[in-house]
């Protein structure tokens, strides 16, 4: 797609090095950031019962290095960094330099389910921590910081991103929610696992309590609502600008993340066509659908209704009660490596989710309207949801 890519990040770093380095380019000039505006959205993927340690060690702090100046964004290159706190009992182990080459922490026997042996495979390593160390899910921190920004952006066109878990396990969160608010997603970030349903959510925790006991780990679901979307984003031409691809894909890069359906996605399949589609219907004198079963998106184009996109999270890779593998050094049968990791962590990808949605957003609204400013920006997306919202 670089014939017409407009919002373009890179994010850098290990989970034990020094820091993790994000770029974020395509943001036009003149919208207000501040640093605290991604401090809110990187604490809130801190958020979940089931967490590890880890979360306790890192404060997230981010630094703003480039691309904003009083407050406003300048067009150019927004650059960021967060430090790993956890670096300072790794200095040796994660260092550059090659005197300092050591086998403490050598990871040699992978784990089912992670990067480990098929990165090794790959990129012919010794020591499979050259893999699980990018591999981790301690990216993600700097994916929520850069798309803090893409999402400020979009608040400033009047969209806005929610999200709640709704199943953890084999417990679920039957609640259906029709209207998003700011207060309702407060309280729902309220809850220890990020459920609306109090009952679910007192069962999801004694069930990821009765797992880590047991040295276990448990996946499950996560919802993301993007409400104010105008209707004509992303297009039906080519495959690679369908916009449900787009999202698609951004949600499958996800650690963990193994399955994404876009409105009733995975149940539309049993059902009849009668009962799936949105009937377009006369209302006030302007034409709309009747419900939202196609979850905002129909032949990759959004349908100004909202945008609703689950997906599914298996169980991490890193059991206590480690599951059996290989030493590939003895080739002898051994237990998998231990990492310290999360039980569960279906809460914080929500959050990541909303993340990943945001960036894929901004690029389309980008696409779609054009400009270098907000100034520019602004007029022609008011002009176009007066027409056609």
């Amino acid at each position: 797609m670089d014939w017409e890519v407009k919002v373009k990040y890179l994010t850098a770093g290990e989970s034990h090095g020094k820091a993790l380095v994000g770029i974020l380019e395509g943001l036009p000039a003149g919208l207000e950031i501040s640093k605290e505006d991604l401090q809110v959205q990187l604490q809130r993927r801190k958020l979940g019962y089931g967490r590890g340690d880890r979360q306790k060690i890192e404060t997230d702090a981010v630094e703003i290095l480039s691309g904003i100046r009083f407050g406003k964004t300048l067009g150019s290159p927004i650059s960021l960094v967060i430090e790993n706190k956890d670096w300072a009992q790794w200095k040796t182990i994660m260092s550059l330099h090659k005197e300092d080459e050591t086998s403490e922490r050598k990871v040699e026997i992978p784990r089912p389910g992670h990067a480990d042996l098929t990165g090794k495979i790959k990129y012919q390593f010794e020591d499979m921590r050259n893999v699980l160390e990018r591999a981790s899910a301690r990216e993600t921190t700097m994916r929520v910081a850069v798309a803090s920004c893409a999402r400020v952006f979009l608040k400033a066109c009047g969209i806005d991103i929610y999200s709640r878990v709704v199943s953890i396990g084999e417990v679920q969160d039957a609640t259906q929610i029709t209207n998003w608010s700011s207060d309702l997603q407060n309280k729902i970030d309220c809850s220890p696992v990020r459920m609306s349903s109090t009952a679910a959510e007192e069962k999801s925790i004694s069930n990821i309590q009765k797992i880590q006991d047991e040295g276990n780990t448990l996946g499950g679901m996560f919802e993301v609502v993007v409400t104010g979307l105008p209707p004509g984003l992303g297009s039906y031409v080519h495959w690679d600008r369908k916009i449900d691809g787009r999202l698609s894909q951004a949600f499958m890069s996800l650690n963990a993340i193994k399955a994404v359906e876009i409105g009733d996605g995975f149940a539309s399949a049993y059902k009849k066509g009668s009962e799936v589609h949105d009937s377009i219907v006369l209302k006030n004198e302007s034409v709309t659908l009747d419900s939202n079963r196609s979850g905002g998106l129909a032949a990759g184009m959004t349908t100004g209704q909202n945008l609703c996109i689950r997906a599914a999270m298996k169980p991490l890779s890193t059991l206590k009660a480690s599951l059996p593998s290989v030493h590939l050094e003895t080739l002898q049968p051994s237990l998998a490596h231990f990492e310290r990791s999360d039980v569960c962590a279906v809460p914080a990808a929500a959050v990541i989710g909303e993340s990943l949605a945001a960036l894929v957003l901004a690029e389309e609204l980008l696409i779609k309207f054009g400009g270098d400013s907000m100034a520019e920006l602004l007029p022609r997306l008011h002009s176009w949801k007066k027409n056609h919202g």
